[in-house]
């Protein structure tokens, strides 16, 4: 018929995608080589978020195909923003939600540029995406200064041991045999490429992924899936300054203060 979208044909032209998305029966990545992705990940944390969004706002950063902004627009969620800086993963998004039939706001932005935004969000999703940062703890230093309120979900790609050791506050300067326990938290830098990828920089254990939340100032409530965290926006746990930009305005930055 006149007018009507050629789905697989369109699927092609964007590219090669990340997400697999069913576009109307149309699988987007039916040969991904982690199956049915993320698909087969969302359902093993998706009983842990709330079901019911409606006057919620959702920020997704790193959206990349849009799968997890179409799941948050799907729960009825009042708004979902989702950035990305490739121009390529917006476009899928952007054909995908249309198909799907749910309104979402794609933006072309950094997650380092997220002031930009102006505004925080009642759930910010951060899936998949420190990995590929060279500055991950900058980054959740930006998400804490400028959009998270009160829930983030957060995923990463976890390497090393999976156990947790209970760190001290403090260790005098001759300890060093802490820093051989596996499950002290480590990240692994990644010098070239991991699974032919050069954007895989640093690769955290479990007890880093923990352990940089709670240092960006956020609670873990639970752990529900093997590299999936369900965390609380908190007040920073310390009065360190935090390496962010634009800087946030201290009292005596604002007018009439002597």
């Amino acid at each position: 018929m006149p007018g009507e979208i050629d789905i697989p044909r369109r699927i092609a032209e964007l590219g090669e995608w990340f997400h697999n998305i069913d576009l109307r029966g149309h699988p987007t990545a039916p040969h991904h080589f982690l199956g049915d992705y993320p698909a087969v990940k969302w359902r093993r944390f998706a009983g842990d978020l709330p079901t019911d969004l409606r006057g919620r706002t959702v920020l997704d950063v790193g959206c990349n195909g849009g799968f997890y902004s179409i799941e948050m627009k799907r729960r009825g969620a009042d708004r979902v923003v989702g950035i990305d800086w490739d121009q390529r993963y917006l476009n899928q998004a952007r054909f995908a939600a249309e198909l799907v039939g749910v309104d979402v706001e794609f933006r072309q932005l950094s997650v380092y540029d997220v002031a930009l935004l102006g505004e925080r969000f009642d759930i910010v999703l951060f899936m998949g995406v420190l990995y590929h940062l060279r500055h991950p703890l900058l980054a959740l230093d930006l998400l804490h200064a400028h959009v998270t309120r009160d829930l983030m979900i957060f995923q990463s790609m976890l390497r090393g041991a999976t156990a947790v050791t209970t760190v001290e506050r403090d260790y005098p300067f001759s300890a060093t045999a802490i820093f051989d326990s596996p499950g002290y938290p480590k990240l692994h830098f990644v010098e070239h490429k991991y699974s032919q990828d050069q954007t895989n920089w640093w690769i955290p254990n479990r007890a880093a992924a923990e352990a940089m939340l709670r240092s960006a100032g956020y609670e873990v409530l639970s752990h529900p899936e093997d590299e999936v965290f369900i965390c609380r926006h908190v007040p920073l746990p310390d009065a360190e300054p935090r390496a962010v930009y634009p800087p946030e305005p201290t009292s005596s930055d604002l007018p009439g203060t002597p």
